[in-house]
């Protein structure tokens, strides 16, 4: 099978593509329209600030090949960001994949941001979560989230409740970092690669 991850001026291109070695699973780490284009499935991890990053897609052409792409696709932390409508983080324009809005934690005092750590999964609603225990826990670092909507399929609670992920159609995010986040993770992109299809 034919796995990309999607090469751009994200942070934690590198520890998936470990990740991923650790279950077995080769995968190539490229910018190249005409491969992406051709992978069975293609990951859109990243770390980093949304505006600059959206400024490097749109540069390079990758905005709209990743809105075009049929494939499965699975974005990770800001890949999920990016893959919603807009968001307060520079009041950028995203590629509005899903419909949400993404804003930023205003938590009461004494609730810190980035909401950084474990936090368990509920109302999971997708075979990406085949095979977890009830409420497993998983790792975030995140300073902006998606609010709950048509496109949520699971959700955690930090100062609220939020979207930990998403779907449309062929397009699945993750706003946690399953690369990150021990034997949950694992099976996550163990299934992402093996029974989303």
């Amino acid at each position: 099978m034919n796995i990309v991850i999607i090469k751009y001026n994200s942070g934690n291109i590198f520890s998936v593509d470990y990740a991923l070695r650790r279950l077995g699973i080769r995968a190539e780490i490229t910018g190249d329209h005409r491969k992406i284009k051709s992978a069975d499935k293609v990951i859109f991890p990243g770390v980093g600030e949304a505006s600059t990053t959206m400024r490097y897609l749109c540069e390079h052409g990758l905005n709209s090949l990743i809105r075009g792409l049929q494939q499965p696709v699975l974005g990770i932390c800001l890949g999920l960001q990016l893959m919603c409508s807009r968001s307060e983080e520079g009041d950028t324009a995203c590629l509005n994949i899903f419909d949400e809005e993404v804003v930023r934690f205003r938590p009461p005092d004494g609730i810190k941001v980035p909401h950084m750590g474990w936090n368990s999964l509920q109302n999971m609603q997708s075979p990406l979560f085949d095979g977890l225990p009830a409420d497993p826990y998983v790792y975030f670092v995140h300073s902006y989230y998606a609010p709950i909507g048509t496109h949520t399929i699971a959700v955690t609670s930090y100062s609220g409740t939020f979207s930990a992920a998403l779907r449309r159609d062929n397009f699945f995010a993750l706003q946690f970092h399953p690369e990150k986040s021990g034997e949950a993770g694992a099976l996550i992109l163990k299934n992402f690669i093996e029974k989303i299809g």
